[in-house]
């Protein structure tokens, strides 16, 4: 019921095609990589290039001042263009022949002395030029160059994210998922020799780099006009640091989130303008949210969920009583302190391997199974387990379960190849700290409306929420989400304002298909933005003003239908009026015709 090539035209080239200053001019940095690359070039070739010169020019003066003789006899000495030629082409063993007379014993001995020094010279060279190949600064010259002027070619808007380690890379699948460009720095040449391994639909620039550095970060794009954002995803507290830091200097009005476990780290980050998330903070707020509302956690996760990720099942709630955290270390402390601030009674164990002097930590250096025994998780209502090492976990998983079937058993999973194993241990709910990060991450990058709903979502309680789910799986079913905003103010909506101005603009009407406006596209509304007010979780029969922004979850292809009513005329008039309106301009132009014109 509409035009698709119009449609695939606006989704494609719209953003360009508004963009009234057309391409942005390449930022600083890619000039002064290519003149860094020529520099090295020449620092480490100097010397042979001398040595080569020097051969040439003694060879040539010596074939000038040694006397020869002509075809008659008569002696004859060569010029400098005959020298010079017959040094260029033998020096690199093409080798014409004598010119312009056949040599005399004299100047054939200088030639071979010649010959001589010549190979020895290319010897040098080329052998300068294989170490030159070989050499790390020369390479990382090279490959920085190649890189920013990668990155100067950029004319989408991306994204520039600092660390390719499980949290980078997870945030970077999903970011190629949802169509977004993006730009990486990595300390570690391995993780960014894996963009060329990975199937991204774009071609994704990396650079193996010191990220600290600001002169990287201007080389990866932090000036470029197109830059988005900074994402400081590294595990390393101080390179974050340093990366915000010069990106709140550089860049201030953009996008920067950053990652940070150190209470000091995070306070620095934030007076830069950062977004700082703490994986074992935000982590200690789901639980409490888990544990006391299960509808409320799973629809918070099932909004934020990665690409690809389908409904997280649901928990039944957990009988009050008290907590178990075994081990210590930073996330240990971090969901203590949320526990006990929630009132939740807790006993803290640990194998000593931690410097706390906490009083209330029982120290146990035995086994998982002592550790458990000493804490009595057989008299808990759940069980932690917080140590940094997966074994030490799964151990403490296991030894639980056996000492209490019906504990609730929170895990932290280190890394990400282990999933299988903590699945198969069972554990009611696993702390990932990356895959923690990023769901943050992309909430963040999201809508500020979704931002605000999510802050929502506690305050409204487990009935709410339950009847949310019950809306979103009778539309969507059980697959992964897309959030997305609707902004009725702007261009893009240009075609329904006088719809909306004509009053009678319901919710229900805007989400019917353009393939059957009987139904309505897999879409639900959260939240409608009017006049600086939030209105959640609106009922479809609400009347939509111009001004309104609308935030919509549902599967991608609700996205595209209503992309489609939007900017195509005929699907417009059928799903809003259920007018059936050709196409095409010359269908349009025979369709007002009187009948019986022939």
């Amino acid at each position: 019921m509409g035009n698709p090539l119009l449609t695939f035209w606006y989704r494609i080239f719209g953003d360009a095609a508004r963009s009234p200053d057309g391409p942005p001019p390449p930022p600083p940095g890619a000039t002064s990589q290519a003149t860094a690359t020529i520099f090295v070039v020449l620092r480490r070739m100097r010397a042979p290039f001398i040595v080569l010169i020097v051969i040439f020019a003694v060879s040539v003066l010596g074939l000038m001042v040694i006397p020869g003789k002509d075809s008659a006899g008569r002696p004859a000495q060569l010029g400098l263009l005959d020298a010079f030629y017959f040094m260029s082409y033998t020096a690199t063993t093409i080798g014409f022949g004598e010119i312009p007379h056949p040599f005399t014993a004299l100047q054939r001995s200088w030639v071979t002395v010649a010959i001589f020094l010549s190979v020895v010279g290319w010897a040098y060279a080329i052998g300068s030029l294989l170490g030159l190949l070989q050499d790390h600064d020369f390479r990382q010259a090279v490959s920085t160059q190649r890189f920013a002027r990668k990155v100067a070619r950029l004319r989408e808007p991306f994204l520039l994210v600092v660390g390719h380690g499980q949290t980078g890379r997870l945030v970077g699948d999903s970011l190629d998922a949802l169509g977004r460009r993006f730009v990486v720095v990595d300390r570690s040449a391995r993780s960014i020799s894996s963009l060329d391994r990975d199937a991204y639909h774009f071609d994704v620039p990396g650079l193996a780099a010191e990220p600290s550095n600001p002169e990287v970060l201007v080389a990866a794009g932090l000036r470029h006009p197109r830059c988005e954002g900074v994402l400081a995803l590294t595990d390393d507290d101080d390179v974050n640091l340093a990366v915000t830091t010069a990106a709140g200097l550089v860049r201030p009005r953009g996008t920067l989130i950053a990652r940070a476990f150190s209470v000091r780290a995070a306070g620095r980050m934030r007076a830069h303008g950062a977004t700082v998330i703490n994986p074992f903070d935000a982590f200690g707020d789901h639980l409490r949210l888990a544990v006391r509302s299960p509808a409320s956690y799973q629809l918070e996760q099932w909004l934020t969920s990665l690409p690809g990720e389908a409904v997280p099942p649901r928990r039944a709630p957990l009988a009050p009583g008290r907590w178990v955290v075994a081990g210590y270390g930073r996330f240990g402390q971090e969901v203590t302190r949320d526990l006990r601030s929630s009132g939740v009674e807790v006993t803290v164990v640990d194998a000593g391997t931690t410097t706390s002097d906490d009083p209330t930590v029982l120290r146990c250096e035995g086994l998982e199974a002592d550790m458990v025994a000493a804490a009595d998780v057989a008299g808990a209502a759940g069980i932690i387990a917080a140590d940094d090492d997966d074994v030490t976990n799964l151990a403490l998983v296991a030894a639980a379960r056996r000492d209490n079937p019906d504990v609730f058993v929170v895990a932290r999973q280190n890394d990400r190849s282990d999933r299988e194993l903590f699945e198969a241990a069972d554990a009611d709910l696993v702390l990932v700290p990356h895959e923690v990060t990023a769901h943050e991450v992309l909430a963040l990058l999201g809508s500020p409306v979704l931002l605000r709903f999510l802050k929502e979502i506690p305050r409204r309680g487990d009935a709410w929420a339950e009847e949310l789910l019950e809306r979103l799986v009778l539309r969507c079913g059980h697959s992964s989400l897309m959030i997305w905003q609707v902004d009725l103010a702007g261009p893009a909506a240009a075609g329904l304002r006088p719809w909306l101005l004509a009053g009678h603009a319901r919710i229900t009407d805007l989400l019917r298909s353009p393939a059957d406006r009987e139904a309505a596209v897999a879409a639900v509304p959260l939240m409608v933005v009017r006049e600086g007010r939030d209105l959640c979780t609106p009922g479809e029969d609400l009347l939509l003003a111009p001004g309104d922004s609308l935030l919509l979850a549902g599967l991608p292809r609700a996205r595209r239908e209503l992309e489609s009513t939007f900017v195509d005329e005929a699907t417009r008039e059928y799903v809003l009026h259920g007018r059936d309106v050709p196409s095409s301009w010359i269908w349009r132009r025979l369709a007002r015709q009187p009948s019986g014109v022939g």
